[in-house]
């Protein structure tokens, strides 16, 4: 019992930090493109909350559907919003590789002493603005899919 409530406890915890550091994130994006300081940082920030919630989703989500906690996994394995929710998480997933890389490597600059010039990054920066409001609408349609999942809807 007390495992399946805090399972679900990070797993709800990660929604509020993932979705609020993506738009934290996405705001640094838009202020390095305009080029006011701590825009980078910002962008940093965001990404940083993103990263701690991937470390809650992730095992969390397992547990829940793999662990023997809370339904099981055949209901789990038999619920097609379910796939559904996987679905639009590896979508998620492969939307985040470039930008997740990216800013990989400029934090390895920036610890180097090698700043990272936006205005020569603003092609990237462009993108990445593009993928962070698609990602915002993506973790939304994940909780919607989730909660038609938890309820068994099942529109096909």
């Amino acid at each position: 019992m007390f495992w399946t409530w805090a399972m679900a406890t990070a797993h709800y915890l990660a929604l509020g930090i993932g979705l609020g550091g993506v738009f934290v994130r996405g705001q640094g994006f838009r202020q390095a493109l305009r080029g006011e300081p701590g825009g980078l940082a910002r962008a940093f920030q965001g990404d940083n909350a993103w990263g701690i919630a991937a470390l809650l989703w992730l095992p969390s989500g397992l547990l829940r559907a793999f662990g023997g906690l809370e339904k099981g996994t055949d209901w789990y394995l038999h619920n097609p919003m379910f796939h559904l929710k996987l679905t639009l998480f590896g979508l998620l997933f492969l939307a985040e590789l470039w930008p997740m890389v990216t800013l990989i490597r400029w934090r390895i600059r920036e610890a180097k002493g090698q700043p990272v010039d936006p205005t020569a990054e603003a092609p990237a920066l462009r993108w990445f603005v593009r993928i962070n409001d698609a990602e915002v609408v993506g973790i939304l349609l994940l909780v919607a899919v989730a909660t038609a999942m938890a309820r068994n809807l099942r529109p096909f």
